[in-house]
């Protein structure tokens, strides 16, 4: 293999592995695919890819000059990041949901040190602390903790209620501190889609969510994009705000207050209420959440010094 076909490989495989970060974290309610890619490095490249997705594309597409197609939409990169994405979603949605059943906790507390390391990183990128900034701060901490106090909606297998939650999902799974996950817990469809629509391949589920995704990034993407090039620190500022309001959602100790009844006949937890752990001796899971919580934010260490070294080299 020569170089430049090494370096296509290493560039397909660095984004794939990213991929891979981002839907395991999309899966999870409370941990978002934006902040891996935020922390990762590719973030504004992902908007700036969808955006492109446009008129342009398609006229380049019919006239079939492929090669400036794929130049446009920055297609390699986006077929790289969206095989890690898929093979995650596929590969992980029955041993998440496996473990979300028996090891809560440990699962919760790995997450939960993921996400409090990437505030610091994701707020080091901010160039300058000014009003407006730490102003946009507050309102995205305080907007992402309002989330842990909403009333989840009962589950609802319709076409059309299906398309908005794969749009409003979509649009919270590209936004760093909001999951598109828990958007789903919140719409009362998270089980039903990501867990199993996903598992059993039913496409009757999966494919209105697929339309509706692929409309809501697409609109959404513009926006996002001229906010981020207009308004960088501020959207840098709401985004980490976004990001440690999002802690209280995967707290790792719960409480269950209320349950439902899915359609399956069975019990689900509805609404829960953060506690402290009392038991630190009787509860073994408890060491194991403090080894996994600090194996979280070792694991955010990690990448971000891999993605300095990559940028430097």
């Amino acid at each position: 293999m020569d170089k430049s076909q090494s370096s296509v490989s290493n560039f397909f495989f660095i984004n794939f592995l990213k991929g891979l970060g981002m839907g395991a974290a999309n899966i999870i309610p409370g941990v978002s695919g934006g902040t891996i890619a935020l922390i990762t490095g590719i973030f504004e490249r992902i908007i700036h890819a969808i955006k492109s997705f446009n008129l342009t594309a398609l006229r380049l597409l019919l006239q079939r000059r492929f090669k400036e197609f794929a130049t446009y939409v920055d297609l390699w990169f986006m077929v790289s990041v969206g095989s890690g994405v898929f093979v995650s979603l596929i590969t992980l949605a029955k041993l998440l949901g496996y473990l979300f059943d028996n090891y809560p906790v440990p699962v919760w507390a790995y997450f939960f040190g993921l996400i409090l390391a990437s505030v610091y990183f994701v707020g080091k990128a901010i160039e300058k602390w000014d009003f407006s900034v730490i102003l946009l701060f507050i309102i995205g901490t305080l907007f992402a903790l309002s989330f842990t106090f909403s009333t989840p909606l009962r589950e609802n297998n319709t076409i059309v209620y299906n398309l908005i939650c794969g749009a409003i999902a979509a649009c919270s799974m590209i936004l760093p501190g909001l999951s598109g996950s828990f958007v789903l817990l919140l719409m009362g469809n998270y089980r039903l889609i990501m867990i199993e629509a996903i598992s059993t391949m039913d496409f009757s589920i999966l494919l209105p969510v697929g339309i509706g995704a692929i409309a809501g990034l697409l609109l959404f993407s513009h926006l996002l994009s001229w906010v981020f090039r207009k308004y960088k620190n501020q959207t840098l500022s709401l985004l980490t705000g976004f990001i440690l309001g999002s802690l209280a959602v995967i707290w790792p100790w719960k409480n269950v207050v209320e349950t439902y009844i899915d359609r399956h006949g069975v019990m689900r937890p509805l609404i829960q209420k953060n506690i402290w752990p009392t038991d630190f001796q009787g509860d073994p899971q408890i060491f194991m959440a403090i080894i996994l919580f600090l194996t979280g934010i070792i694991t955010i260490f990690v990448l971000e010094s891999k993605a300095e070294k990559s940028s430097k080299e």
